[in-house]
């Protein structure tokens, strides 16, 4: 591995962890816990790991003793900063208890599991990987671990290499399957732990144990830094409005943070126009409208910040999408025999009358992608959406209709989207230090026999001394969902199929913004000043060091929720 300066330099940061974590430690259980919903459904199906008490870890007087233990760790999802601090702490925490103990990484994510594919994570391989960002150390994968089939095939190689305990890093689709895996292990008594542990930069899986998951923090951060640089830009050049999305999937927390970092004179948050029952054309008219004010005020400039999900959240749209997905399926052999150029018609005319005028109402491009670009089971791919694009071109389309043209003719945009960037950055100081003090913690955890728990680390805007380490039960976040699963059927020959069915599944709740949270509060009570002041922060490069409360600051977003 060629090291660039700033990777030599950070190899020889040390994460700063809880105290209690430096010493010898004892769990310490709290009261039994519930799920979140469904408490009757759930506790009926995970009835091994269900209603399991809290575990807070303190300081021990007596030297542990523990066993060599051998440990699996799998790398789940898409990528968040800090993955690599996860397994370095969760190594280290294994070979403080027995310097005999070994790790072994299954490779590709749960798919390594599966097929047996795997290495063994050692001093010397780990030590080029502690601080850096990215999931290369034994790599990533989407694959679900969700059928028996599955669970013992990973058993078999659990069982080689007398595996003990198995860490699932992952979202929450990832700690759910975690979470099931715990309770088939424990219903056959395989005598495999299973412990998750919180990531994913969307900022969606958090709760009053989890503070935020793992890579939020410095994601935020790069995607500020890059918000502050194109308004530099934007408050130079004086003639272009930015429409800049940004990664998060569903959730809205990454655009949130990023307005509270940098002040853009409009964010939309879709938990917002989800409740306020806003259509697409309330939201390019409130656009338009700041747009004509900076332009009356001689600002012919802005920025625009878009979460990912939008369209989900746009009442109307999920009506378009769900219509159309209907009637695609059920007359797909007669649409591929319609011309390209008539396709935009055709549909217009096939959907009803409240779908049809918005769909005539959308740019061709976006229109024409809603009905071609359609996954394996023919459903309107929302993600590959150009939201920005779809908000520039209308905007500009309504401006063009007002009495005073000079609005239009000195409307120009540029449009951006700003997500791979951030997922594999070098982790900032608050998540190197979260990182490997949720692996640590996850040692912890085996070491104290658990099983269907995760990773919990609190407490973090004190200084990490302070920090507060234990594991809650995955069961305790969980409802139930309605969602597409493949599922095993036999077919008329009597050999298996696969088979996509709605059904009820157990998940982990997803935390979506809370419209009543301190953050949102912050940020709506400054949101009319900024969009008519040019008020732009320009937060720079993320600050590996210097002051403390600049370089080890956790989100402005954690700060308001727990402060």
């Amino acid at each position: 591995m060629t090291k660039s300066a700033l990777q030599i330099a950070r190899s020889s940061y040390i994460p700063k962890m809880p105290a209690a974590l430096t010493e010898n430690v004892k769990a310490v259980e709290g009261e039994k816990t519930q799920s979140v919903a469904d408490r009757e459904k759930i506790r009926e199906l995970f009835p091994n790991t269900y209603g399991m008490p809290v575990v807070r870890f303190e300081r021990s007087d007596e030297k542990s003793s523990g066993e060599a233990v051998n440990v699996g760790v799998i790398l789940s999802g898409g990528q968040a900063p800090g993955g690599h601090n996860v397994i370095a702490g969760l190594f280290d925490g294994i070979v403080k208890a027995n310097r005999d103990s070994k790790l072994y990484g299954f490779e590709m994510g749960p798919k390594g599991l599966i097929n047996h594919v795997y290495k063994p994570l050692t001093e010397d391989y780990i030590k080029d990987f502690r601080n850096t960002g990215g999931f290369d150390i034994i790599g990533s994968g989407r694959d679900k671990l969700v059928e028996k089939k599955q669970f013992d095939k990973g058993l078999e190689i659990l069982k080689k290499l007398d595996i003990k305990a198995l860490v699932i890093i992952g979202g929450d689709d990832s700690n759910t399957n975690a979470c099931v895996l715990a309770e088939y292990y424990k219903s056959i008594n395989a005598d495999v732990q299973v412990i998750g542990c919180p990531k994913t930069i969307d900022g969606d899986l958090k709760n009053e144990q989890i503070e935020t998951s793992f890579g939020f923090d410095t994601a935020c951060k790069v995607y500020s830094e890059v918000i502050g640089n194109i308004q530099r830009d934007c408050n130079s050049a004086r003639k272009y409005w930015h429409f800049i999305k940004l990664m998060g999937r569903s959730a809205s927390h990454i655009a949130l943070e990023c307005a509270l970092q940098t002040h853009p004179n409009i964010c939309i948050i879709s938990e917002e126009i989800e409740k306020e029952q806003m259509t697409l054309d309330d939201i390019v008219r409130n656009i338009a409208d700041t747009v004509m004010k900076r332009a009356d005020r001689g600002d012919k400039f802005g920025t625009v910040l878009i979460p990912e999900g939008l369209v989900e959240f746009i009442p109307e749209f999920k009506n378009l999408i769900k219509e159309l997905t209907v009637f695609l399926g059920e007359n797909e052999s007669e649409f591929k025999m319609i011309k390209k150029t008539e396709q935009i018609a055709y549909i217009t005319n096939k959907l009803s009358d409240e779908n049809a005028k918005l769909y005539a109402s959308l740019p061709e491009a976006v229109a024409r992608q809603l009905i071609l670009d359609r996954d394996s089971h023919g459903n309107v791919q929302v993600s590959l959406i150009e939201t920005e694009k779809l908000l520039a071109e209308m905007v500009g389309a309504y401006l063009a209709k007002q009495d005073n043209k000079l609005y239009s003719k000195n409307f120009s945009t540029q449009v951006h989207f700003f997500g791979y960037e951030g997922r594999c950055a070098a982790p900032s100081n608050y998540d190197a230090d979260y990182c490997y003090s949720l692996g640590y913690t996850a040692a912890c955890l085996i070491g104290a026999g658990k099983t269907g728990y995760m990773s919990s680390v609190r407490n973090t805007t004190y200084p990490a001394d302070k920090w507060i380490a234990g594991g809650i039960p995955i069961t305790m976040m969980m409802n139930m969902e309605k969602r597409l699963v493949t599922v095993t059927v036999a077919n008329e020959n009597g050999n298996e199929a696969k088979k996509e069915v709605m059904m009820d599944v157990p998940v982990i709740r997803k935390a979506l913004v809370d419209l009543d949270g301190a953050p949102f509060k912050a940020f709506k009570a400054s949101r009319d000043f900024w969009a008519t002041a040019t008020d732009y922060v320009y937060p720079g490069p993320i600050q590996y060091f210097g002051p403390t409360e600049v370089c080890d600051a956790p989100t402005k977003t954690l700060q308001l929720e727990i402060n």
